[in-house]
């Protein structure tokens, strides 16, 4: 299985902002720190701030932060907001689809997947909070100096 890119921007945003506590963090800053588009990461904080994942402050010194504590931000929750759907195989149309096993057996597979997933919360991405901190900090000071 492989999630989109937008469910991996979700996440890194959601990694971000977990490991600056409740500090305020801007959209360029993320963007710039991970190298992705500006434009799309605006689409994906926008979308996770009308769901409640994240809080966004408008103003000169507004930002975006986590909405609720990382340990009551769920994974599979997060992963099924973010993803259109989880169909791996297409079977519409396909001759032997009323009587073949795999989209079953795929389906238990998902299942399996997101199970696992919901196990853990933004908070368990966080288990090196302090070497996230490290990494970030080697590119935010270049984004303060630009």
């Amino acid at each position: 299985m492989k999630l989109t890119r937008y469910t991996d921007y979700a996440m890194r945003v959601m990694i971000h902002l977990g490991t600056h506590d409740d500090r305020l963090a801007s959209i360029p800053e993320i963007a710039r720190i991970y190298d992705l588009s500006h434009s799309n990461l605006m689409k994906v904080v926008q979308d996770l701030g009308h769901a409640g994942y994240v809080e966004t402050v408008r103003g000169r010194h507004g930002g975006v932060r986590l909405a609720r504590p990382a340990d009551q931000i769920n994974l599979g929750e997060l992963v099924r907001h973010t993803e259109a759907g989880f169909d791996l195989v297409d079977c519409q149309g396909c001759l032997i689809a009323p009587a073949c096993g795999l989209p079953g057996i795929l389906a238990e597979a998902t299942r399996a997947f997101l199970s696992v997933l919901d196990k853990y919360t933004v908070a368990d991405l966080l288990g090196r909070r302090s070497a996230l901190r490290q990494l970030f900090a080697i590119v935010e000071p270049e984004i303060n100096r630009a």
